[in-house]
């Protein structure tokens, strides 16, 4: 099947199975996400500084519900 067969079939998804999608492809990359070509270097940078900053202070974590909420919180103004 080519890549615009597949294209097409995904329009015929239901949201869930598009899920299911989504998450399988996260699994295929989950090793190399940072090598996708996505983020410059300075991001890749940050996010492993922030990433070790949260292993080193688990603490100061907070669930994403809860970081969500504050976000669509502050930008609904």
């Amino acid at each position: 099947m080519s890549k615009s067969e597949i294209l097409k079939e995904l329009l015929k998804l239901t949201a869930e199975e598009r899920q299911e999608v989504r998450l399988r492809l996260a699994e295929l990359d989950q090793e190399n996400w940072l090598d996708a070509g996505v983020l410059t270097d300075a991001e890749k940078a940050l996010i492993e500084e922030r990433f070790r900053d949260l292993q080193a202070n688990p603490q100061t974590s907070i669930p994403w519900e809860e970081a969500k909420a504050r976000l669509l919180a502050a930008f609904q103004r």
